[in-house]
């Protein structure tokens, strides 16, 4: 035996086990476990400090590795006074680690923790206080609070911050302290060191984050310290400030939920309507006051959007939750981009972020549209990651785009992932019912997926089907028929179920198939699975109720089935069924009501998203993942219905002065300014009443808050975050109003000259005078228009380049060269220079565009502007009865009555004629007449309020409008091949009127040239779901081939397509935003039956032409 020693050093040394500090006694086969880390313990007893270090780092590398190093506490523990600072450093490593399982020994060392406290290195007094914090023993907690309280007011910013991270600690193991640890926490919350706020409001989150009275005080500091604080700091930080801003500050979106609440009047009211509407917005509007965004509400916002370019998503996460419960709706859209970026990370993370994307694209389903194909499904994506990003394009399915997605789900039905093949025929279903016009494509393409090999598919659309079905059922009486064929073939439960309730359901609708199907149930009844059973249950009974001659001995034989099944479930149900339908001496007054029991009509199932009531969670946390309320969670407070002072959150000048401090852990001192102190800035806007921050940090205005900021201004504060642009912008301000107050001047200096020269001069003079300088402007327009035509093309091809800073900047030397330009040109060219403005501000809002090359507003007599409508050429080769019909096929639209606008009434109709200055966009002729004893001056178009994708080019500005007089001008609208409303205002010198232009389908498409063969190609390319066929009988004024043509051209905007068949009508046209084709056969039968066919690339326009040139052909 004696070499066993030599064996186990052998064995030992070539093993090398890691896990017991690389000892080589400790890794044999026969070694006793008395001898284990026996190296360790007399390396960490010898007088080395060398020696002591290295055992040390191998302990600390076990820990690391999760193994168990608490043998080795007694060893440890007495190196607790060593005075190398680097083997201290590792002991309170270790002693954090199992100060709580071995407390008494920890506890003989307390004093030695308290000289440690002492330590002049920074980091053994957090060390000790950290120690100290973990050991779990009641009756050291007096000497933990003075620990605390002396370490809070220590030098060194990483003791502080430790000191906030013992307090919560000391808060779990003895309640009683917490009036003395508020006390510590108001203290650490008024540093002024980034180090310290986020463990401080950590701690406060712990303690009492009832008292938002600590914050008021603080609340500025910490949104300027935000920027600079650690990534886990800020996540604490930005969530208690999303609470806390809940409770001070009042709801931006509150006019937008009375505006819905109260909605505008339509424009085609009687004149009694339009009195009673006036007496109602009276009574309204008074509740409606003016939003101003507060100062601090605005700081918030501004200070965490740089935040979005954070490489930490739990950070981005945290300022996108923010911005949806606080921002106004026109700036949440910022978010988007910042959360579409997150989705390239970890699968763990695209899970998180799309659960809350989920739940934000169901109240703000614009933010994410242009984001769509971000969200398109990857094979390689998980299981779970497919199902949450078919639930965001089910929830951003419009009619606009709803073509291109169940494009995308048809391809993701042939997937081989089972559960995502189930997930997406569901969200067909869900898209079929929210979009009226893509029921009977997606139900037909359903209906395709009953023929499928794979049974779970077949399953799942028998129970999508059923759900659609149950709204329109007398219309699908073939779609149950087919169904009821598929009994003998589908095995799976629900979806046998789901038929069966169905045929029961409708069994008036197949009579001849219902009994039949009852009979091979009946055969089958005892193989069947329990839901099934009831079902068939039910069946039986209907039947019983509607068809007793046949059914009879049926329902009979079923119920005596089920009055013995095992499950007693179906027992009772069959005992309930008999005694209800079978009339008997016993049976009750219920008998005679069965029939209304049994075969009520059922409102149809409402196919909502799971995500829907999830928004009473805050966004991004624990509880809103789990869809249920987590231990520790805060409920986000409702908006305060009156503001709270927000003269608490100011701090008296002498409590803070300029001080030296260091920024971040390891920055460089630096001055830094009083942060709580309100900026020179602040105290103007409090005696001004003005926007609190410039245009270019996003608010233009001060009194509507969501419908004043564009996309762009909203976009442009990413740049606006320091403190440098807080001042220049204050330059900038100071500037603006020195100059508005020179040019207000100017003004009343002109109109007293004005004034005195009407006085000298009689009428005629002036008349001369007004067509002189009407003479000079149209040269003066001419020759800037010439000139500024290259630049204005510079501008809009380097406009999606440039940054967004660049654009705020150059917006704000626009508007200062406006102003001066107003001060300082005569009056006869101040008219010039508004027009030129008006344009530049429109195409502000509408995108890049080229200028319009329309004439400028002729004013002529009523009679006169009607000859000259019909003689207007128009630029395309297309007959004339293709491109645009003749005058007295034109269907013109009030916009404005007479009443209503004050003597000013507008009329529109689509012309058929490409709009000149960008052919994507559909032309609509204006017509303003002024029925007044007054000029109506200024005319333009003002703040369009557009869908997503959509743009607007207006009308040149029309300068005066005489009484009696006409004005006839066009403008242009990209309606992104929709039928969604483009909203605008119509401005004058002294009115707004807010206007909605809708176009019917027929007038989103152009006509196009095309051959009998090229036609019937392209027909053959739109089959399928892109195909429509209606049924229809012809009224009798419809018999003849050109009332029929003259019938459908105008309805739409078609070119005809040569035919050889007498019978048979072809019509071609694309759409004028997207080009995509659409095709129409019209073939006429005998007793004036006909079948439509409309085939399509956009599904919506297909089935919205079909149904509005049936309803022509058959009125």
């Amino acid at each position: 035996m004696s070499s066993g020693p030599a064996y186990n050093d052998e064995k030992g040394s070539s093993l090398g086990e890691p896990e017991y500090g690389h000892d080589p006694a400790s890794g044999g086969i026969f070694s006793s476990d008395y001898k284990r880390h026996d190296d360790l313990k007399e390396m960490l007893d010898s007088n080395k400090d060398s020696l002591k270090l290295e055992a040390m780092k191998r302990i600390v590398a076990m820990i690391a590795r999760g193994k168990n190093a608490s043998e080795l506490f007694p060893s440890v523990v007495k190196n607790v006074a060593c005075k190398n600072i680097e083997v201290k450093k590792l002991v309170y490593v270790y002693l954090v680690r199992y100060a709580e399982e071995q407390q008494d020994l920890a506890l003989l060392s307390i004093s030695t923790f308290q000289r440690g406290l002492k330590d002049p290195n920074q980091l053994i007094r957090a060390g000790a206080l950290r120690v100290l914090s973990s050991i779990r023993v009641t009756i050291i907690v007096p000497i933990m609070m003075l620990a605390i309280k002396e370490a809070a007011s220590d030098m060194s910013p990483y003791v502080r911050k430790t000191a906030a991270h013992a307090i919560p600690k000391l808060y779990s193991l003895d309640l009683d302290q917490k009036d003395q640890l508020i006390e510590v926490i108001e203290k650490l919350l008024a540093d002024k060191t980034t180090l310290v706020a986020g463990s401080v409001v950590m701690a406060f989150e712990e303690v009492c984050p009832e008292r938002i009275d600590l914050i008021h005080k603080n609340y500025r500091k910490l949104c300027n310290l935000l920027i600079d604080v650690e990534e886990w700091g800020q996540v604490v930080i930005i969530n208690m400030l999303t609470r806390y801003a809940r409770t001070q500050f009042l709801n931006p979106n509150h006019n937008e939920i009375l505006l819905e609440e109260n909605p505008e009047k339509g424009f085609y009211g009687t004149d009694e309507e339009d009195s009673k509407q006036e007496e109602a917005d009276a009574v309204v509007l008074p509740k409606r006051k003016p939003y101003v965004m507060d100062p601090d509400h605005r700081l918030l916002l501004r200070n965490t959007k740089p935040l979005l370019q954070s490489r930490n998503a739990a950070v981005v996460m945290a300022v996108a939750q923010l911005y949806f419960h606080l921002a106004p709706k026109a700036e949440v859209g910022v978010i988007a981009k910042a959360l579409v970026r997150l989705l390239r990370s970890h699968s763990e993370v695209q899970f998180v972020v799309l659960q809350n994307v989920a739940s934000m694209s169901i109240k703000r389903r614009g933010m994410f549209e242009p984001h769509l194909k971000s969200f398109y499904i990857r094979s390689t994506d998980p299981t779970q990651i497919k199902v949450l990003k078919l639930e965001v394009l089910t929830n951003l399915a419009s009619e606009t785009n709803i073509a291109t997605i169940l494009r995308e789900f048809q391809t993701y039905i042939k997937s081989q992932d089972k559960d995502f093949v189930a997930a997406t025929i569901q969200a067909i279903g869900r898209c079929a019912t929210n979009i009226d016009e893509v029921r009977d494509t997606c139900l037909n393409g359903l209906v395709q997926l009953l023929s499928n090999r794979d049974e779970l598919v077949v399953a799942e659309s028998v129970v999508v089907i059923k759900k659609l079905l149950q709204m329109q059922p007398a219309q699908h009486s073939d779609i149950i028929r087919h169904m009821a064929k598929l009994i003998d073939n589908i095995m799976v439960p629900m979806a046998r179920a789901s038929i069966l309730w169905l045929i029961g359901e409708y069994c008036e609708h197949v009579p001849k198939i219902a009994p039949d199907v009852l009979r091979k149930m009946a055969k089958s009844f005892t193989s069947e699975v329990d839901i099934v059973k009831l079902q068939i249950i039910n069946l039986a009974a209907k039947l019983y109720l509607t068809n007793s001659r046949q059914t009879k001995l049926l329902t009979q034989y079923v119920l005596n089935l089920a009055k013995y099944d095992q499950n007693y479930d179906i027992r009772d149900r069959a005992r309930f069924i008999r005694q209800l339908i079978v009339p008997t001496e016993k049976s009750g007054v219920l008998n005679k009501y069965a029939k209304k029991l049994f075969l009520a009509q059922k409102p149809p199932p409402v196919l909502e998203s799971s995500f829907k009531d999830r928004d009473h969670f805050q966004l991004g946390s624990l509880s809103h993942l789990l869809n249920s309320k987590a231990s520790g969670y805060q409920e986000l407070p409702d908006w305060p219905e009156a503001a709270p002072d927000p003269s608490v959150r100011n701090v008296e000048n002498d409590v803070s002065s300029e001080t030296d401090v260091r920024i971040g852990l390891l920055g460089d001192w630096k001055e830094v300014p009083e942060w709580t102190k309100p900026s020179s800035r602040e105290k103007r806007k409090e005696k001004v009443e003005k926007p609190f921050y410039s245009e270019s940090e996003g608010e233009s205005e001060p009194t509507e808050s969501a419908d004043s900021e564009s996309p762009t201004t909203s976009e442009s504060e990413e740049s606006a975050g320091g403190m440098e642009s807080e001042s220049a912008s204050e330059s900038e301000e100071e500037e603006s109003e020195e100059e508005e107050g020179k040019s207000e001047r100017q003004k009343k200096k002109k109109k007293k000259k004005g004034q005195k020269e009407k006085s000298k001069h009689g009428d005629e003079s002036e008349d001369s005078g007004q067509s002189e300088g009407g003479d000079k402007e149209k040269k003066r327009n001419e020759e800037e228009s010439s000139s500024s035509s290259p630049s204005s093309s510079e501008e809009s091809s380097s406009e999606n380049s440039s940054s967004e800073s660049e654009e705020n900047s150059d917006s704000d030397l626009g508007k200062k060269h406006k102003r001066k330009s107003v001060a300082k040109l005569p009056s006869g060219s101040l008219k010039a220079k508004k027009k030129e403005i008006s344009l530049l501000d429109l195409d502000d809002f509408s995108g890049p565009s080229v200028p319009p090359t329309t004439p400028s507003p002729n004013t002529f007599s009523k009679s006169l502007n009607l000859d000259l409508q019909g003689l207007t050429l128009s630029n395309s080769n297309l007959p004339s009865e293709m491109s645009s019909p003749s005058l007295g096929r034109v269907k013109t639209y009030e916009l404005l009555h007479r009443l209503t606008g004050e003597g000013l009434s507008v009329r529109y109709h689509f012309n058929r004629r490409p709009f000149s200055p960008d052919q994507a966009m559909v032309s609509v002729q204006m017509q303003f007449t002024n029925n007044s004893d007054m000029d109506i001056r200024h005319l333009h178009v003002n703040e369009p309020k557009l869908h997503s994708g959509m743009r607007m080019q207006g009308f040149k500005e029309i300068d005066v409008l005489q009484p009696g007089d006409v004005a006839s001008e066009a403008m242009g609208i990209d309606f992104c091949d929709s039928t969604q409303a483009a909203n605008f205002q119509l401005c004058s010198q002294t009115r707004q009127f807010y206007m909605s232009i809708q176009p019917p389908v027929g007038e989103l498409m152009m006509p196009i040239f095309m051959t009998e063969n090229s036609f019937k190609k392209e027909q053959g390319k739109l089959m399928g779901m892109n195909e429509i066929n209606e049924k229809l009988t012809l009224t009798e004024q419809c018999r003849s081939d050109q009332a029929v043509v003259q019938r459908v051209l105008s309805t739409a905007n078609l070119g005809r397509v040569p035919c050889g068949q007498s019978d048979e009508y072809r019509f071609a046209a694309r759409t004028v935003s997207g080009g995509a084709l659409v095709l129409i056969t019209l073939v006429t039968k005998d007793n004036s039956a006909a079948q439509l066919t409309v085939n399509c690339e956009k599904m919506v326009i297909g089935t919205m032409m079909a149904k509005e040139i049936v309803e022509t052909l058959t009125q």
